[in-house]
């Protein structure tokens, strides 16, 4: 396999690099601040506006954070965007209509708003309306796979503002240290050989919900593969019930693989349980089942080196696939399309 022909953008060094991006983000938004007197008192809630890979961000802090973070995916501002909100709009491109859609919309019911970008018209917008905005460096790399700088910058703003603990900035920082991609490289190899001509259904505990959605994505814009996800308990509500009719009136069984994300160490002991029946239960419809267990000593290392793997397996997958790893072609016809309007 002629892996230069194949990976044309060089995705393999970004995801090698992936664990330098947190020192990028922070040093990129240290100096970033709301003006004085826009925010008087801690917000109410925190508005993280960001579709697809900008949108990423937004759900790791939400497993951080669950209580007054809320994440919007779509055009203009959530109901749960009031007057006691600060809202932050991220849109690696700067150029994403959903995205913009809400930061015009904030900046029109004016409400405190913090940009996150590495230019385009939301940077042009942010400087119209004097509105901070965070200019992140180039090279410009695929939004799904700068995840880490927007993440830590995200994380510096909120800490500009004394919205969070001095502690996670440190964390984020040793992450960046600690974080060794090359070492993960193999077994994301390994896994993709595994789902290669398959459809992978990603399974997580609740608390990395999000982190299972980052696979599912990863999977569909890299590897261009259909794949779903969900979390337990729900899903052995609803969606287990579901592999009765496998390899009768639907796809073969053969043809789908579930991949179950597993905390050994902190999950609820009733969740690991409910892990291994499920898995029982899904292998007796003649479906492969496999643990993949979560590594890390911090909650941020877990979260990371398994998004890492998951760069990873949807990579090789791709190239599997002899597929261009970075072109997203099918998202590219839909905002061409959109622009003939």
């Amino acid at each position: 396999m002629e892996v230069g022909k194949i990976d044309k953008s060089n995705m393999r060094k970004i995801i090698l690099d992936f664990p330098k991006q947190f020192r990028i983000g922070i040093e990129a938004a240290k100096n970033i601040y709301l003006k004085t007197g826009v925010l008087l008192r801690p917000p109410e809630n925190i508005i993280i506006c960001g579709m697809g890979g900008s949108g990423l961000p937004g759900d790791i802090l939400v497993t951080l954070r669950p209580l007054d973070v809320f994440v919007y995916k779509s055009y203009r501002l959530p109901l749960q965007a009031g007057n006691g909100s600060l809202i932050i709009c991220i849109s690696y491109s700067g150029n994403t209509e959903e995205t913009l859609s809400s930061f015009q919309t904030a900046v029109n019911r004016r409400l405190p708003v913090i940009t996150i970008t590495t230019g385009g018209k939301l940077e042009k917008l942010s400087k119209e309306y004097d509105v901070p905005c965070v200019k992140l460096p180039s090279p410009y790399v695929p939004p799904r796979l700068a995840l880490g700088e927007m993440f830590a910058a995200l994380l510096q703003v909120l800490q500009n503002h004394n919205l969070l603990d001095k502690n996670l900035i440190k964390e984020v920082s040793e992450v960046g240290k600690s974080l060794k991609s090359e070492k993960i490289k193999s077994r994301g190899k390994i896994l993709a050989k595994k789902i290669f001509k398959k459809i992978p259904i990603i399974y997580t505990s609740r608390r990395f919900r999000e982190i299972g959605w980052i696979w599912k994505n990863s999977l569909n814009e890299t590897a261009k593969i259909i794949a779903f996800a969900n979390y337990f308990p729900e899903l052995n509500h609803n969606e287990t019930v579901g592999f009765e009719k496998i390899n009768e009136d639907q796809v073969s069984n053969e043809k789908l693989y579930v991949i179950i994300l597993r905390d050994k160490k902190s999950s609820h002991s009733r969740i690991l349980k409910q892990m291994e029946i499920t898995k029982n239960i899904i292998e007796k419809e003649g479906v492969k089942v496999e643990f993949i267990d979560i590594e890390g000593k911090t909650l941020l290392e877990k979260i990371f080196s398994t998004i890492v793997l998951g760069f990873w397996t949807a990579y090789w997958l791709a190239l599997e696939y002899k597929i261009d790893p970075t072109s997203i072609k099918a998202i590219d016809e839909l905002k061409r399309r959109l622009k003939e309007d």
